[in-house]
């Protein structure tokens, strides 16, 4: 059994923080973000939270499905950012839209992370667990962002994507995803939580500084970009030839947006035509697991996917972790 997408949604914090913004910042200019990225500005979230992003995209997704919160069985959010560790953000989620007979749950993988949460749904959909399902990728990554750090404030952007699956006759088609966590230093975050303020002697009855460094994002640029563009490619052709379908079937490739250069060093490498690679990623930035939705429910709404068209879905990033999945058009 296979699962259809039925509907998506999406939602853009209205704050837009353009590369001039930027060089406010920084030291770096327009000029020099928009060659190395493809970057022009991003949307930052003001007074709007992971949760609230999530649930409006959600909704947005559930309103063009035509059905309601009340059939969703299984709520699968996938964030870094969450603004709620207890409850998590998926019961968030269930609790705004009335999903009530939804279970629940977060899940982290950074960047792949859409592409891991499609996968699970699918799996308990296919298995006949759940009959419809909601993923959403939310991100507040304004929130752990190092603004004086060059190298990774030019990058990244907030957003929610989500989608509606439900379960389907037609063919199922298998993922492919892979992990490899000894190369994790080249993109890395530590948290607030790492130690017991008790145990330490640093209780004070006050809240703890944490304005270091070492509390937002850190990433060896080079490193990831190298990782991108040799195992994305890899991934694609693996998840074809698992699948048995050629690459000349494949109508469209939605990669994360991680950066303009990395999306063109794929195309190149499997011989595609730049387009059928969309890319938003000058408008939003790099939103992580939000990515993909966001961009899907953009061609969604455009009339852009039509019927029996073929999807590859490439998520890759922090972990390391990357992988692919064939989606049919319904």
């Amino acid at each position: 059994m296979a699962v259809n997408i039925c509907g998506t949604g999406s939602f853009i914090p209205s704050h837009v923080m353009d590369n001039n913004g930027i060089a406010e910042l920084v030291d770096t200019n327009d000029e020099w973000i928009r060659e190395r990225t493809g970057i022009v500005r991003r949307h930052i979230v003001d007074g709007e939270t992971t949760v609230s992003m999530a649930c409006e995209a959600g909704e947005r997704a559930l309103s063009m499905a035509g059905i309601s919160a009340e059939e969703i069985d299984l709520i699968v959010v996938s964030t870094i950012s969450s603004n709620v560790v207890l409850p998590c953000a998926a019961c968030e989620v269930q609790k705004e839209l009335g999903a009530v007979n939804a279970t629940c749950f977060d899940l982290s993988a950074a960047c792949t992370g859409f592409v891991l949460a499609y996968n699970t749904a699918a799996a308990y959909l296919s298995g006949g667990i759940y009959k419809t399902a909601l993923i959403i990728g939310s991100e507040s990554l304004s929130n752990l962002t190092n603004w004086r750090d060059r190298g990774t404030c030019i990058l990244f952007g907030d957003g929610a994507g989500a989608a509606v699956l439900r379960a389907d006759s037609r063919r199922m088609y298998v993922p492919v995803t892979h992990s490899d966590g000894g190369k994790g230093s080249a993109l890395s975050l530590k948290s607030r939580h790492d130690r017991n303020v008790l145990t330490a002697g640093e209780y004070s009855g006050e809240n703890h500084d944490y304005g270091t460094d070492e509390y937002f994002m850190k990433m060896d640029g080079k490193a990831v970009f190298q990782f991108a563009v040799k195992k994305v490619p890899q991934a694609v052709r693996e998840v074809l030839e698992k699948n048995q379908v050629r690459q000349d079937e494949i109508d469209w490739f939605l990669l994360h947006q991680a950066n303009k250069r990395i999306v063109e060093s794929v195309a190149k490498r499997l011989g595609e035509p730049m387009e059928k690679f969309p890319m938003n990623i000058q408008e939003y930035g790099n939103t992580s697991s939000a990515s993909i939705p966001i961009l899907l429910d953009e061609m969604n709404r455009k009339g852009m996917l039509k019927p029996g068209q073929k999807i590859v879905m490439a998520g890759f990033g922090a972990g390391l972790t990357w992988g692919a999945s064939i989606v049919e058009w319904m």
